[in-house]
């Protein structure tokens, strides 16, 4: 099948090397030509395992292309997904002004009946604002369907090869049949392809993210209680884990939720709840825990480096001036350079605004953690911050070091090696990977969050 993918983003990129190496003909659209030009030489712009290799091989298959001009690549497609960014808008809401210019430009370059698909995380009721903005310059037939992505960052083309559900949200039976002949070969194994209406495709992509938000949150606030009663938080995880009904799956506390997903879908499907005269109290309550859940790893530095300083301030002089700071992991998760929402960002601006010297380490996201850093973190408090190659150089001189990234190369680092070249040896474990009996027995101070 002929295919074209609006946008190169994330989702845009792994979609259209996905499908493409099933044989189909794909071209993906951006403006941004020198983007375009980089992607055409196998350059991929984000950190993604396998995606370079998939992307290089279809293009030297001459099966997925790269283009800027919308009108060639839509013009002899049978499918085209829209894959633009929806950013959060000042109020929470989702900003649809790219999916709209998008639709108005592929109602414009259509030659035949086309499916045109949102593939974009959008709000519920878009897929009618999409057919309205496509009818306004079509001139010939098309359907518009919703078919929400649910990849994990870090494992998004084995998400997208082996999809655990496919979701086709769409009224016309016709897109329907073009789209399940399109998604046969991801679910030969099983019928994992649901059809629904589009706006219970919208509202499923929304409602499972703020699920696995909601029990991020629960465990985090569950782990500060464990602090404060005296109870282990991982025992208090197993147990919970073990009930067939509740299951092990996203109940790992530490410093919040983070990246392109689960922040702003909350926000957004917030906004479309008061929109529509129902707030949704929990997921009001999911996004206070997270904003509070970010400081906590922080506030721990606070109370053990500058005891009996109040760690809300405000300070007669910055309390952690003569600190060093050794920060592990920037990213938002593992297996990624996205550093959106990123937990790392606050964890670091709060080290910087009480005076320390902060030394962080990353293995793939100092690059994109120093753009963002630098656009938002006065530049004064920047002059103590710093990126290292090697994570133990980070850690050298340092007062304290913050796991706040659990890369598998950092959950068993030399301990001994640490407990030589930082100047006071104290832990801190924002993800609860380092066992607290073999730290301590090594005489490091060791703090995580929610562990006797």
């Amino acid at each position: 099948m002929r295919i074209a993918v609006l946008g190169t983003g994330y989702v845009g990129l792994v979609a259209g090397a996905g499908f493409a190496d099933f044989g189909n003909e794909v071209t993906c659209v951006d403006i941004d030509a020198g983007k375009v030009e980089r992607l055409r030489k196998g350059e991929i712009p984000i950190y993604e395992p396998g995606l370079e290799k998939l992307v290089q091989h279809n293009v030297a298959e001459e099966r997925l292309h790269f283009t800027t001009e919308i009108a060639t690549a839509v013009g002899t497609a049978e499918v085209v997904f829209i894959a633009v960014g929806t950013p959060s808008a000042h109020d929470g809401s989702a900003d649809l002004s790219q999916v709209l210019a998008a639709a108005r430009d592929i109602g414009r370059a259509i030659t035949k009946f086309t499916v045109i698909v949102t593939k974009s995380t959008v709000p519920v009721g878009t897929c009618s604002k999409v057919e309205a903005a496509i009818a306004e310059v079509a001139k010939v037939p098309f359907s518009v369907a919703s078919n929400p992505e649910f990849l994990k960052e870090g494992d998004a083309v084995n998400d997208f090869m082996k999809p655990d559900r496919v979701i086709l949200g769409c009224n016309d039976t016709r897109a329907v049949d073009v789209l399940k002949k399109l998604y046969a070969p991801l679910v030969r194994t099983n019928d994992r392809c649901l059809v629904t209406d589009p706006i219970s495709a919208e509202l499923t992509k929304y409602a499972a993210n703020a699920f696995l938000a909601t029990r991020i949150s629960f465990m985090n606030d569950m782990a500060n209680l464990c602090e404060r009663v005296g109870a282990d938080v991982e025992l208090v995880r197993r147990g919970m884990g073990m009930d067939a009904r509740i299951g092990n799956k996203f109940l790992f506390p530490g410093v919040g939720y983070g990246g392109s997903c689960f922040p702003k879908d909350v926000k957004a499907v917030m906004s479309t709840a008061r929109d529509a005269g129902w707030p949704l109290q929990i997921l009001e309550a999911v996004d206070q825990v997270n904003d509070r859940q970010k400081r906590v790893l922080a506030d721990k530095v606070l109370r053990k480096l500058a005891p009996g300083v109040a760690v809300e301030g405000p300070w007669k002089s910055p309390p952690l001036a003569d600190k060093v700071i050794a920060i592990w992991g920037l990213a938002f998760k593992p297996g990624t350079d996205d550093v959106r929402e990123a937990p790392a960002l606050s964890i670091v601006k709060r080290l910087l605004e009480a005076g320390a010297t902060v030394r962080a380490h990353d293995p793939v996201a100092m690059k994109t953690f120093e753009q963002l850093i630098s656009s938002t973190v006065d530049k004064h408090l920047l002059t103590r911050f710093s990126i290292h190659e090697q994570a133990y150089e980070a850690a050298r001189g340092a007062d304290a070091l913050c796991l706040v990234t659990e890369w598998h190369q950092l959950r068993r680092p030399n301990f001994a090696k640490l407990k030589t070249i930082m100047r006071t040896p104290n832990l801190f474990d924002g993800r609860n990977t380092w066992e607290p009996s073999e730290v301590r027995e090594l005489d490091f101070g060791y703090e995580g969050i929610g562990r006797k």
